[in-house]
């Protein structure tokens, strides 16, 4: 059953999917850049299946270790090459690598290797090479893509599986490589590799989805209590957070009443907001006592008192923050976490729930 509340298509990114479309016919490789929850796993899953690609996708968060990483790039291959002529195309090249095809499984067909701590590098070669080998034999385009790229190296300390990495995305031409990262690291910009930047949507662009999401549900924002206004100011153009905020909204509404009204009301946005945050308060908890305190002062100070210049005097000694580089450090670490905004959008919050929960909190 299709979830009326999860789009069905994307919202205002028309720009950005013709990029990514562009770069896919060219064979080139991209970085996707923006907060977690903006689309941009959406941006370019619709852009793989609007050009007919091949995707294959390895979150690099999710693997703590070398063995993990090559257990989903391998499952991510099979995924991506399930036909029984693509796997027959994978057991034949398998001959010539230490790991073979197992076909035993009832659900899917699976790569599988012997458990020989040390000796992942082989496998490693193997597997990053299979994609373009299997794009040259059935004569398609592949786009593998990484999530979080920079957790390679909690584990890759000495950077030799990065550095080969790197060297694959250069050489190999059937296979574009998609990094998605929450800001461009100096060095995909010193490769030239394009960059596709999904900055949050504006209260114009995101109206008429959330009018027609609620209005295929049977609700209308009552005009009169200024709702629709409040929705849009509590998700800032966030598309994963109005998606949450919308769904929740549709249930309050159903608990609330019998026959469920059909007029949305400012105060059941106000509300439904609240029990969003409250939901998520263990969660907000954890994640300040993980920061570290220079930055969950600024996070906080954010939050309280919005400002495009928390580098101000005025500001810093208002909020005894510390000054100079620790401030500037602690900007640039909390947009790279993705937890504010750069500059070009004034430092607030970049996640409208933990924005939300974090003004309730201190108030």
């Amino acid at each position: 059953m299709i979830n009326p509340f999860v789009p069905q298509a994307l919202i205002c990114r028309e720009i950005e999917l013709e990029q990514v479309c562009t770069l896919l016919r060219q064979d080139s490789d991209f970085v996707v850049v923006g907060v977690p929850g903006i689309g941009r796993r959406t941006l370019i899953r619709s852009a793989a299946r609007q050009e007919k690609s091949r995707c294959l996708e390895i979150d690099l968060l999710r693997c703590r270790n070398a063995g993990q990483f090559l257990r989903f790039l391998a499952d991510g291959i099979m995924a991506a090459f399930s036909e029984p002529e693509e796997i027959a195309q994978i057991q034949q090249w398998s001959l010539n690598q230490p790991l073979s095809v197992d076909l035993t499984l009832e659900t899917e067909a699976r790569l599988v290797w012997p458990k020989t701590s040390g000796k992942e590098w082989p496998l490693f070669e193997g597997l990053l090479a299979l994609p373009q080998h299997l794009a040259e034999c059935l004569d398609c385009q592949v786009v593998t893509v990484f999530h979080n790229f920079p957790h390679l190296r909690s584990w890759d300390r000495q950077g030799k599986w990065e550095s080969y990495l790197r060297q694959e995305i250069q050489r190999q031409s059937r296979v574009s490589y998609a990094l998605v990262a929450t800001v461009a690291e100096p060095w995909m910009l010193a490769s030239r590799l394009p960059v596709i930047a999904l900055t949050p949507l504006s209260d114009r662009d995101l109206q008429p989805w959330i009018i027609s999401t609620m209005a295929t549900a049977g609700l209308k924002f009552d005009p009169e209590s200024e709702a629709l206004e409040l929705f849009l100011s509590y998700a800032q153009g966030h598309m994963k957070d109005a998606i949450t905020l919308a769904q929740r909204l549709w249930q309050h509404c159903h608990a609330i009443a019998s026959p469920t009204p059909d007029r949305i009301q400012a105060h059941q946005v106000h509300s439904t907001m609240l029990g969003l945050a409250q939901d998520m308060a263990v969660t907000f908890e954890a994640l300040l006592l993980l920061l570290p305190p220079t930055q969950a002062r600024v996070l906080e100070s954010l939050a309280l008192d919005p400002t495009d210049s928390p580098q101000a005097n005025a500001y810093i000694k208002k909020h005894q923050l510390s000054r100079g580089g620790g401030l500037q450090g602690a900007l640039t670490s909390l947009e790279q976490k993705g937890l504010i905004y750069g500059p070009q959008f004034g430092y607030r919050i970049a996640l409208p729930l933990l924005d939300f929960w974090l003004r309730q909190r201190l108030r």
